[in-house]
């Protein structure tokens, strides 16, 4: 049983929930997570504070399916949200019930806010009370209208010329009180406040654009990068055969702004590149101090569950690429796992590093149970509240993950992980499966190979078991592939 606050005339306070959300956030790239030149010194004291996942996984490698799952428990199949607008407009298929976490959390008593890019599929966008949006059609307040208001629009936009930009970076010509990041943090710390003095528990997301590209950190924050210093990864130059064939293909790109093809032979252009993402994640990081600042001023920290994680992650140079490019593939490591980090200073484990296999679905649950809030009636979860690992230590017990885009399903065991493509490959690339403790760079592709035989076989079943017991709706195909190819929708599914 988790202890509440008590309150000055002695009734119990739920604790606030501070759900903060990156967009496209290696889970390699944090000084916590051991990388060698990434500085996050907010997220490393949030993993001292708390428990750091090192296994977490996306449910989809692409923004909205993997928020839409999130927010609602529920795999892609079973909502019909498995690409950004391609597909079903991507939106929740018609008949399918979800309930969203806002709408279910505000139901039970919470003030819920969002300040930042939801990209949700619309039935999954609501319950909030309050909303500013960098990039929704709905929302309370804009920051795109504020620019405009405030006459730094242009500048703005300019971080979005994608053609006069190598691999989609460069440093932003804003003032740092304009970017994104500080819009968030002065929406969120305002929000955060007021919720002290009203005395009525919240429960807030902030789901930033960045690491996303464009990669266009603040000059202080790409400062700290030195591109001749920077370690590059080891599969950098992988041979381009190894990859699927669209992914080939978006290697092999001469043009910017995806100009992998000069990077390939040019590491500089790639060193230029991760200076600009690891200094926006350095952006986002520090915009997040600002954040549990003002939680720790208002007195709210010790009664307030603090989760950071991301919709997925970006390639970041793994491979030789950039970007997540979901059209080929849903499989890779550095676009699957996730940061997860869980801290609430005053209830759960502190300085705890996991490596249990757990899912974005569990967050709803692992909430549920946290808060005290009742679970919604007749509805299947898929995740498993992370509770009792939290507060007790104990193994989550999850022995597979699985994702999936209109592409590829994906199941991830304790060692191996296979993708299977739902969509016909040109020259008959086979499935990919990979060994996690040989080839932890993912460059050995396992598939029709007799010594994994047993192995492929295995997983192959538990995939097709969990489509079986999986509700699913009909999804449509995607109408093109990259380079305006037909995609063909494999029969039948495995």
């Amino acid at each position: 049983m988790i202890a509440w606050c008590v309150t000055a005339a002695g009734a119990q306070r739920p604790p606030n929930i501070l759900f903060l959300h990156a967009d496209q956030h290696n889970a390699r790239v944090m000084g916590c997570a051991g990388h060698p030149d990434v500085k996050t010194p907010t997220l490393d004291r949030l993993a001292a504070t708390g428990v750091l996942f090192q296994r977490a996984y996306c449910q989809a490698g692409i923004c909205t399916p993997s928020r839409t799952s999130l927010m609602t428990s529920l795999y892609p199949r079973t909502t019909g949200v498995l690409w950004n607008s391609a597909q079903d407009n991507g939106q929740v298929h018609v008949g399918v019930r979800i309930e969203p976490m806002a709408a279910w959390f505000k139901s039970h008593g919470y003030r819920t806010a969002a300040f930042g890019r939801r990209h949700l599929a619309d039935a999954a966008d609501v319950g909030w009370t309050r909303t500013g949006s960098t990039y929704d059609r709905r929302s309370d307040e804009s920051y795109q209208d504020w620019l405009r208001e405030t006459g730094r629009y242009d500048a703005f936009k300019n971080d979005s010329d994608f053609k006069n930009m190598e691999l989609n970076s460069h440093v932003t010509q804003l003032p740092a009180e304009a970017t994104e990041e500080a819009w968030m943090a002065r929406k969120t710390t305002a929000f955060i406040r007021q919720a002290a003095q009203d005395g009525q528990p919240f429960f807030c997301w902030v789901p930033f654009l960045h690491p996303h590209h464009p990669y266009t950190p603040l000059p202080q924050f790409h400062r700290l990068y030195d591109p001749a210093k920077l370690t590059l990864p080891a599969n950098l130059h992988e041979p381009l055969e190894n990859l699927p064939p669209f992914l080939r293909g978006f290697r092999s790109g001469e043009n910017n702004p995806w100009c992998l093809g000069r990077a390939a032979k040019d590491d500089s252009v790639f060193r230029r590149f991760l200076a600009c993402y690891y200094g926006c994640v350095s952006q986002v990081d520090d915009s997040i101090g600002q954040i549990l600042r003002s939680l720790e001023e208002s007195g709210q920290l010790d009664n307030t569950i603090i989760l950071y994680t991301a919709d997925h992650g970006d390639f970041a140079a793994y491979h030789g690429l950039a970007e997540k490019f979901p059209w080929a593939h849903n499989m890779y490591e550095e676009i699957l796992r996730v940061p997860f980090i869980v801290s609430w200073p005053a209830r759960l484990r502190k300085g705890d590093v996991r490596q249990d296999l757990v899912e974005e679905t569990d967050i709803y649950p692992t909430l549920l149970e946290l808060t005290g809030v009742e679970a919604p009636k007749d509805y299947a979860m898929v995740g498993r509240s992370l509770a009792p690992t939290l507060t007790r230590g104990e193994a989550a017990g999850r022995r597979y993950a699985f994702s999936e885009n209109s592409v590829m399903a994906t199941v991830i065991g304790e060692r191996y992980k296979l993708g299977v493509f739902l969509v016909e490959q040109p020259g008959n690339y086979p499935d990919m499966l990979f060994d996690r403790i040989a080839d932890p760079l993912e460059v050995h592709n396992l598939c029709g190979r007799p010594e994994a035989a047993a192995v492929e076989k295995e997983l192959r079943g538990v995939l097709a078991a969990w489509m079986a017991r999986t509700p699913a709706v009909e999804v449509k195909t995607l109408p093109k592939m990259p380079g305006n190819k037909p995609a063909v929708r494999k029969k039948p599914l495995p």
